[in-house]
């Protein structure tokens, strides 16, 4: 397998619990849009391609469609199994996909295609889908007109190095695409509900590059979301918090 960015193999790999309970999962409203827009059903071949720990191979399991899931780091893949041991998993990654020719429908990408956005993996996705199938880019955004989540992104940014991340836009410049029609995009509000420690403090402490920090980097980020929570009313009052975020999904087809 070629090699995966050291701030997800050492993040994900240390931190995959955090992962599974502070980030969010995929909208409701997820599920019909693919089957509608994209056609997704029960003589669907889905890859769910950069799994992660299975939020969103759940959703593409709601489909109704066949799901393959495909991960390379082993932390992440072995909680996926875990909790799904229905769905076929294979370790793997982007650039060696260890499915045959033309052998999908879809190729899903939740929170993941910036990690791997390059000529060699859409290359190796187009290898694997039908002519005519689907390539879905999909990602929680967080929505930062809420100002505590802006300065969650204040406390996050100065350490990010050269993670690639959503937000940069670089992910886009492998677009257009040989074999591939112009990607369009397709938004939904949502939002995660829970204690602050899950949906707050454990989505922090989840990001690749603060989980692979030493421990005393990510004790000062900790103390650093202690001071905002205090400081917020709405973390500190001890209910229920939902951290909003807009579900960005944008999709191309294989050209045949």
């Amino acid at each position: 397998m070629s090699a995966i960015h050291p701030a997800a193999a050492h993040g994900f790999s240390a931190e995959a619990a955090t992962y599974a309970t502070g980030r969010p999962e995929y909208p409701d409203a997820i599920v019909n849009w693919m089957k509608t827009a994209l056609g997704v059903g029960p003589s669907t071949v889905a890859l769910d391609l950069g799994a992660g720990t299975g939020k969103f191979t759940r959703r593409l399991v709601e489909t109704g469609a066949q799901v393959i899931a495909v991960e390379p780091v082993a932390d992440m893949l072995a909680r996926l199994t875990q909790q799904m041991g229905t769905v076929e998993a294979h370790a793997g990654t982007a650039e060696a996909i260890p499915l045959p020719d033309e052998s999908v429908d879809l190729v899903a990408c939740a929170q993941a295609f910036h990690w791997f956005a390059s000529a060699a993996a859409l290359a190796e996705i187009r290898r694997v889908l039908k002519p005519g199938g689907h390539l879905l880019l999909i990602w929680n955004v967080r929505d930062e007109s809420t100002p505590w989540v802006k300065a969650l992104t204040d406390i996050m940014t100065p350490h990010e190095g050269d993670a690639p991340r959503f937000h940069t836009g670089a992910w886009r410049t492998v677009f257009p695409a040989d074999g591939f029609t112009p990607l369009e995009e397709t938004e939904f509000p949502h939002g995660h509900t829970g204690s602050v420690q899950n949906v707050v403090v454990d989505r922090v402490m989840s990001v690749s590059f603060i989980a692979a920090m030493p421990p005393e980097g990510q004790a000062r980020i900790r103390a650093e979301i202690a001071d905002l929570i205090a400081a917020t009313p709405e973390l500190s009052a001890g209910h229920a918090v939902t951290f909003p975020y807009t579900t960005r999904a944008f999709t191309s087809r294989k050209t045949v």
